[in-house]
């Protein structure tokens, strides 16, 4: 699969077609289509967008012509950080919410962003998903504050460190420029690095010119899709654990003025999403940018186990401890409790979890 850059940053407006539900027409729920904007800053072609051009397909294809949706892909609706008030005054409908941008006004969401914890990226949506439902102050962070509806959790698959040079230990790391996001960047200054936070975006150009010697915090499928690779061809696993949880969300006034039908078939996806279906696409997707990677020259490595125990000392529990005591506490969060609910559901999903690391897939397809 030969993929052109200039494909992935453009952003669009795309309408699916439409059909019938089971023989119900849409006058039967409203006199005319319920129009839904969705809004993303990321093009079609990165990790999450794949679960969500599904989502948004089989919502206008289930729901027959009582659901139109336009698509704007790569912040040619709004730009970055300014999507979560755009789903609050509903200047969008609908957006992916990546927290990591986010940090002021997602304090709580901001305990479910950590690496070194635990394996499968599947597993992470899920543990999202049940921390949601039991962890009240989460729900009540979207819902009330900003008035926004988690429809499902996603995630950014897995992040390996992505370099001009190989990375062979962590001393490799010291000193380099590497783009951050989110709890990202304590990653890399905990590993010795210099974190340079900046939006997607922006990371080619930077690694073009030299301002970056590397990129951390950005899925796998992504880099491939924004051809990072062409400059930093090293991608290095570190024993990280899963990437970057993140929600697709829906105006709350939108959802609650949608017909009950709707909901129902809104519902019936999540559903369908959580049982397996992010699993489906993620998997299919990472094999295809693999043999594109491997096919343009970039090459795979992974930290030894010495070193990859040595990484996840520096950072936790560290990392989790941090939020709990400068974000969770000075707000009023029980973070203790919610960290407590979130190492039950690590182990209730982690060890069924089996989406596979690029570097587990590169193994693969070299034999």
């Amino acid at each position: 699969m030969t993929i052109k850059r200039r494909d992935f940053l453009k952003g669009g407006a795309a309408l699916a077609g439409a059909g019938m539900l089971s023989g119900l027409s849409m006058p039967a729920w409203s006199s005319s289509a319920l129009r839904i904007k969705f809004d993303s800053y990321v093009s079609e072609t990165a990790g999450p967008s794949r679960l969500d051009g599904w989502f948004l397909d089989e919502l206008e294809k289930r729901a027959g012509k009582a659901v139109n949706i336009r698509r704007f892909w790569a912040q040619s609706l709004n730009k970055v950080g300014e999507h979560l008030s755009a789903i609050h005054d509903t200047t969008s409908e609908m957006a992916l919410i990546s927290p990591g941008y986010y940090q002021a006004q997602l304090p709580v969401t901001r305990g479910l962003e950590w690496y070194f914890r635990m394996h499968r990226a599947d597993a992470l949506q899920l543990v999202c998903r049940d921390l949601y439902q039991e962890f009240p102050p989460l729900r009540e962070e979207w819902e009330q504050r900003h008035g926004a509806k988690v429809m499902y959790w996603t995630n950014w698959y897995y992040a390996p460190l992505v370099t001009r040079e190989p990375i062979k230990s962590l001393a490799d790391i010291k000193g380099k420029r590497i783009r951050g996001y989110g709890v990202a960047t304590d990653v890399i200054e905990r590993l010795g690095g210099t974190a340079v936070p900046m939006a997607a975006p922006e990371v080619y150009t930077a690694l073009e010119r030299g301002v970056l010697d590397g990129v951390y915090g950005f899925d796998f499928m992504t880099s491939i899709a924004y051809k990072l690779h062409e400059i930093a061809p090293y991608f290095t696993d570190i024993g990280d654990g899963p990437h970057g949880p993140a929600a697709t969300v829906m105006s709350m006034r939108t959802w609650e003025e949608m017909p009950s039908a709707v909901q129902s078939i809104c519902n019936e996806l999540v559903e369908e999403i959580y049982a397996g279906k992010y699993r489906e696409i993620y998997s299919a997707t990472s094999r295809q940018y693999l043999k594109t990677a491997l096919k343009e020259g970039a090459h795979f490595n992974a930290l030894g186990d010495a070193e990859m125990a040595k990484a996840k000392a520096l950072i936790q529990p560290a990392q989790v401890n941090k939020w709990v005591e400068t974000v969770a506490r000075p707000a009023g969060i029980d973070g203790e409790r919610m960290q407590s609910l979130i190492d039950k559901a690590i182990a209730r999903h982690d060890p069924n979890g089996s989406l596979k690391r690029p570097i587990e897939l590169a193994a693969e397809l070299s034999r």
